[in-house]
């Protein structure tokens, strides 16, 4: 099969989860005999034409003019324009939104587009009404011109089904064990094995960080709270500003995986806060880092880890969970399923399988 991987700010991986899912999965399929191109933006750092066997097809993003996420919308236009001259059998649109008018309004030329649709992107609290309701019409549509769904979790499949009444395929996101956890990492944070308790997210309010923050300054715990991601964002300023003075320490964007799964691994606890996605690949590597979670009551979360965490929807039960005295008594049993998990359901190796086995499915029935 030729497949092209759309959507993403480029691999290797230098940003985010689909970045991740764009790299483990383009290379695992060139391992299993496929051709597949990745389409990059013109400021992703690497410059080779391949990557790990992957091909590397750069095109402009006008981030530096129109910001983010408009820029995205010409992006997206500009790679999908190129994918369909293009011969090959499958484009896979990873993320739906700017993708959506691209899809609706850009010409097919009898290629199949796949499209994984992320999460509710409508629902995000950063939005003001009126960009709600665009982006919930961007995704009505998204969805009627793609010729094919995936959906990343079951929360997303129903929802695909109870909303718009089409069908689409389940396939999770993946992660990898972690295998060798590096506490030497701790000590550029000034951290102390089992005395922290941590969140790695993007500082945006449908993450919940605000009510986290709450909720620990509220409890009884004496350990420093850290928040990993950037906080150089209006938001982040807030945050920083209404929780000075407090053991709440905000370290900045961190890439390294290494680094990343051993803070999670040695954490007193992993606080997750996300509400809006699908599977979300901060929680699979935290079940992977075999941390202790706390996690955002909604069903997406739920879907993923079902009774193996504490879950809380309000800074008040935050604080009561945090105020638990025998809150690690649960530790080692939630570790155990949520390990099992990640290496009966979400393992790349897996995930890469059913991503092969769909495409050759749609290109069966094509």
């Amino acid at each position: 099969m030729k497949i092209a991987i759309l959507g993403t700010r480029g691999i290797p991986n230098n940003y985010g989860g689909f970045e991740q899912c764009a790299e483990f999965l383009s290379v695992g399929l060139v391992k299993k005999g496929h051709t597949v191109a990745v389409y990059s933006p013109s400021f992703h750092p690497f410059n080779k034409q391949f990557y790990k066997g992957v091909q590397i097809i750069k095109k402009n993003s006008p981030q530096n003019i129109l910001g983010k996420s408009a820029s995205n919308f010409i992006y997206d236009y500009l790679c999908l324009k190129d994918a369909t001259k293009k011969d090959f059998d499958i484009i896979l649109q990873l993320g739906l939104i700017t993708a959506a008018l691209s899809i609706i309004f850009c010409k097919h030329r009898g290629k199949t587009i796949v499209t994984n649709i992320d999460g509710l992107e409508w629902k995000r609290s950063k939005w003001n009404i009126l960009v709600q309701k665009l982006t919930r019409l961007l995704e009505k549509y998204g969805v009627k011109y793609s010729d094919y769904l995936i959906a990343d979790n079951h929360a997303i499949k129903d929802y695909l089904l109870e909303r718009y009444n089409v069908g689409s395929r389940k396939i999770e996101y993946g992660t990898v064990p972690v295998a060798k956890p590096d506490i030497s990492f701790l000590q550029k944070y000034e951290m102390s094995k089992g005395n922290y308790i941590v969140t790695i997210a993007r500082l945006e309010p449908e993450n919940n960080i605000e009510m986290i923050c709450d909720g620990y300054i509220n409890s009884k715990i004496k350990m420093p709270y850290y928040i990993v991601g950037n906080h150089l964002t209006d938001y982040g300023d807030f945050l920083k500003d209404k929780y000075r003075g407090y053991d709440i320490k905000f370290l900045g964007g961190i890439y390294d995986k290494k680094c990343l799964d051993s803070i999670r691994y040695y954490s007193y606890c992993y606080i997750h806060g996300h509400s809006v996605g699908g599977t979300n690949p901060a929680l699979l590597e935290a079940m992977a880092a075999k941390a202790l979670i706390l996690a955002h009551k909604n069903r997406f979360n739920r879907s993923v880890i079902n009774d193996d965490a504490f879950y809380f929807n309000s800074a008040y039960e935050v604080t009561k969970i945090l105020n638990k005295s025998n809150l690690l008594l649960h530790k080692n049993k939630f570790i155990d399923n949520n390990s099992k998990k990640i290496n009966q359901l979400y393992s790349w190796r897996i995930i890469v399988d059913k991503y092969e086995e769909y495409f050759l499915e749609i290109l069966n029935k094509k």
